[in-house]
Order: structure tokens, then sequence, then C-alpha cells
């Protein structure tokens, strides 16, 4: 019965952090850029004997890959990334990746976004122009242009995110491994006057939200009925008194 219970219990923790990821998604389902987080599990086999027994695996979490849906904007200073592929920007915490296009212009002329974060070029500097130097134009390759002239280089950045990551201010990410320039890759482009919205299908989240939500109950309530079984067999072989 105690391996019962501690199966069950592994399933609790695992549902448990399904539970906050699903709930963290459904709450930036109208994010800029959000990605969702999903959730892998494995099964664990412990060293029972005489029989091996399957726990749950915590779990390891990872970045959906589909992308949101593009909406127009007009704004010279929203930007959407086309293919896998990140904005790099500068935040108190460190460089940081990004698919929340929506930038703006400092008094100096510095790129940052809503938060005032410096958005970075392929170099990892910070991207400086002139905000009194006529109209911004921004191609493909995220070459912008100023008076028909290339002032700066919009940074387009890929990762792996296998080796973990952390969260930063909703839609950006942290990566564990260093991310990288992209370079070569005629799948990944900037388009101007976009901004991709979050990926997050809120209909499905909250479908997996209840039936994880009520998986989690029916557990608690096995492990109850083992606990009631295991007092009772415990009353019943010491003899009641």
């Amino acid at each position: 019965m105690q391996t019962g219970l501690y199966v069950a219990l592994s399933s609790q923790m695992a549902l448990e952090k399904r539970l906050n990821t699903l709930a963290d998604n459904i709450a930036n389902a109208n994010t800029v850029g959000f990605r969702s987080t999903e959730v892998k599990f494995d099964q664990v086999l412990g060293d029972t004997k005489p029989t091996r027994v399957s726990y749950v695996s915590e779990g390891e979490e990872y970045l959906s890959t589909s992308n949101g849906a593009l909406a127009r904007t007009g704004s010279a200073l929203d930007f959407a990334v086309k293919g896998d592929a990140w904005f790099n920007i500068d935040t108190p915490g460190g460089p940081a990746l990004t698919r929340d296009g929506r930038f703006t212009l400092t008094e100096t002329g510095e790129l940052v976004t809503l938060k005032g974060y410096p958005v970075l070029d392929a170099g990892g500097a910070p991207i400086q122009l002139n905000g009194g130097a006529g109209e911004i134009t921004v191609g493909a390759d995220g070459a912008i242009h100023q008076n028909g002239v290339q002032v700066a280089l919009l940074g387009l950045y890929e990762a792996d995110f296998s080796s973990g990551f952390v969260r930063y201010d909703n839609s950006a990410v942290m990566p564990a491994a260093q991310p990288e320039p992209v370079v070569d890759r005629f799948d990944v482009g900037v388009m101007q006057g976009f901004l991709e919205e979050s990926n997050v299908n809120a209909v499905q989240e909250m479908t997996q939200l209840i039936m994880v939500t009520r998986a989690f109950d029916n557990v608690t309530a096995l492990m109850r009925d083992s606990e009631g079984s295991l007092e009772e067999a415990i009353k019943a072989l010491g003899g009641e008194r």
C-alpha cells in the first residue's frame, strides 16, 4: 500500500506542475510574442523488489515552437519575427530573447522595448538611430535604413532551449545555452508593421486545465482511500483496543 501511495504522490506532483504551466499559459493568452510552456513526462522505474514499480517523472518543461498569428499594426517600430528566431534585448537581469517586437525610440535615438530595455544588433550592441534623420524602414534581413542608407542591423538570434530556460517579463526568456546570431537562413526574417500574437490556444488550454484538475482530484481521493485502508489493516493486524 505504501508503494501505491508513493506512485500516487509522484503523479500528483507531476499534475501540479502541469497545472502551473497551464495557468501561466492562459494568463498570457493575450501577451504579445508569448510562447506557451509544455511539459514532457517520462516513466521512472523504481528499485522495489520483487516487482518493479513505475513512477511519474517530475516533468521537463520546454517551449512550444508554434508561431502565433500575425497582426498588422502599420507602425514603423513594430516588428514580428518570421521563422524560429528571436530578438535580443538587454535587461537588468542580463540579455534575454523575446518575440515581442513593440519597440520605440528614446530621446537620444536608442531603440528600446516598451519597458526601456535596449534592443541589440547581431553583434550584441545596442541599436542607435537618429530620430530626426527621416523615415525608418527595415528589410526582411533586419537591415535598418534611414533616408535610403543602412544605419543598423536588427539582430535575430537562435537558441537551444533543451538545456533549460527561465522566463523574464512574461514573453522574454533566458536560455541556459548561449544564443547565437542567425546567419544565412532564408526561412528567418523580420516583418515591419506587424506583431506576433501569443501562440496560446486559450480554449484548448482551458480544456486541458479542466482535465488535469479532475485528474488531480481523483489522485487525491485515491490517496485518501489508500490511507484509510492502511489504517484499517493496521488496526486489524494489531488488534483494535
